[in-house]
């Protein structure tokens, strides 16, 4: 049985890795020290492996050391693949992942790509490095596979072994042999595609759906706000047919959704075709926050609150709900903009690491034992305005009574409360 190795162990690599390595031998590696001795401890810091699991696999090495991969036969990079400054992507820790991996690719290797990418990199780019780097020559020594990841932060339903999983290879017979590589662990089965552009196409498809979605009823939030009509309370009329897509208005974070559809606008830039529908979205969701902030302003002074001196409380900076993550979270910008307006802004977030939000935003999260607890509730009392950014189920058991006042604000971003309950939500 070939031994794997994984090439990244984040919130994709490290559900892979434990795995696979319950059922043959298999290398979780990462670049990151620390990351391999928290691992190493039985514990993992983005909670999307339990200490249980993680334990469960038997055949699991971890290591930092290049050296240690040379006796892996098949490797599956799953580094993460980000836009730069310009909104471009940044192949970067792709390419090097490759160089590393062609310093000990050997005959007969197979490189299984995961990372999000637009159609052509895994053959045009990829392999050419693995060649450069190996002396090997693609599909004669050595053999690429694409199956694009489909981890969803914070989601214990739909998971790496019970979401249906697409594979592909750069040959015939390696598709096959990744196919029933991935069948070992995958429950919900897999999809061959007939080839990777086909496959890495498909995941740029995925994500960028669900991007215009949630643009459209991000814009129909604008528009129902213009005449004073609740848009959960249209959308749940809508829904009522049988053939409407249910989704809700929000911010657009994360290392998807927010990342992946940039991939597919610069493959159709560079075929000279402009994809307005796709450019349209991005826009929209990437200026939500702006909007959110705009409208907690305007709320603040209808109720004649003086927004430069304001004390204002954020619930939530991580992307999504029930996760740790706090890549992309597009929560920043509502701060940053409540802020610039002279906005003392106060965040809370049970889920997300003081040190990370520290480091990436320089913001020092606020403490709930540093608010008042009454009959079992922590109180939100002191400020001039609250808003639920991010759905954390801890903030459901806050009491919010004392800021259903004349004098006070709640807007709430996520739907969390009953609209009775607050003065504006999205």
């Amino acid at each position: 049985m070939k031994t794997i190795a994984i090439i990244g162990l984040g919130y994709v690599g490290l559900p892979l890795a434990v795995e696979f390595g319950k059922h043959r031998p298999t290398i979780g590696f990462d670049t990151n020290q620390d990351r391999i001795a928290m691992l190493a401890s039985g514990h993992d810091s983005n909670l999307e492996t339990s200490d249980e699991n993680l334990k469960g696999a038997k055949f699991l090495t971890l290591s930092s050391r290049v050296d240690d991969l040379r006796q892996a036969r098949i490797f599956i990079v799953v580094v993460p693949t980000p836009i730069d400054q310009n909104q471009r992507p940044d192949l970067v820790p792709l390419i090097k992942a490759s160089q590393m991996v062609g310093e000990v690719l050997k005959e007969n290797d197979i490189v299984i790509y995961e990372s999000t990418v637009y159609p052509g990199v895994t053959e045009d780019v990829c392999a050419k490095v693995l060649e450069k780097i190996s002396g090997l020559k693609f599909n004669v020594d050595f053999f690429c596979g694409y199956s694009p990841e489909r981890i969803n932060p914070g989601d214990k339903i739909n998971t790496l072994t019970t979401v249906r999983k697409i594979t592909s290879g750069s040959t015939p017979e390696i598709a096959r042999e990744v196919d029933e590589l991935y069948q070992e662990i995958v429950e919900a089965g897999t999809f061959m595609a007939s080839s990777i552009k086909v496959a890495e196409a498909a995941k740029v498809c995925e994500n960028s759906q669900r991007d215009m979605n949630i643009a459209f009823v991000n814009e129909l939030a604008q528009i129902f706000n213009l005449i004073d009509i609740d848009t959960r309370e249209v959308l749940e009329a809508a829904s009522t047919k049988w053939n409407f897509l249910s989704f809700e208005p929000g911010l657009v974070g994360g290392h998807c959704i927010a990342v992946d559809p940039y991939y597919l606008i610069h493959m159709a830039l560079e075929l000279n075709y402009i994809p307005e529908i796709i450019l349209a979205s991005r826009r929209i969701n990437d200026t939500m926050a702006h909007y959110v902030a705009e409208q907690v302003m305007k709320t603040m002074i209808k109720k004649s609150i003086d927004v430069r001196s304001s004390n204002v409380l954020i619930l939530g900076i991580t992307f999504k709900e029930h996760c740790p993550d706090i890549r992309s979270s597009k929560v920043i910008d509502i701060i940053r903009n409540l802020q610039k307006f002279g906005c003392h802004v106060d965040v809370i977030d049970p889920w997300a690491s003081s040190k990370q939000v520290y480091k990436e935003f320089g913001i020092q999260l606020k403490l709930t034992n540093e608010l008042p607890i009454v009959n079992g509730k922590i109180l939100i009392d002191k400020y001039d305005a609250v808003v639920i950014a991010v759905a954390h189920r801890e903030f459901k058991a806050y009491d919010f009574s004392a800021m259903m006042t004349p004098k006070k604000v709640i807007y709430d971003v996520k739907g969390l409360l009953s609209k009775d309950s607050v003065d504006a939500r999205l």
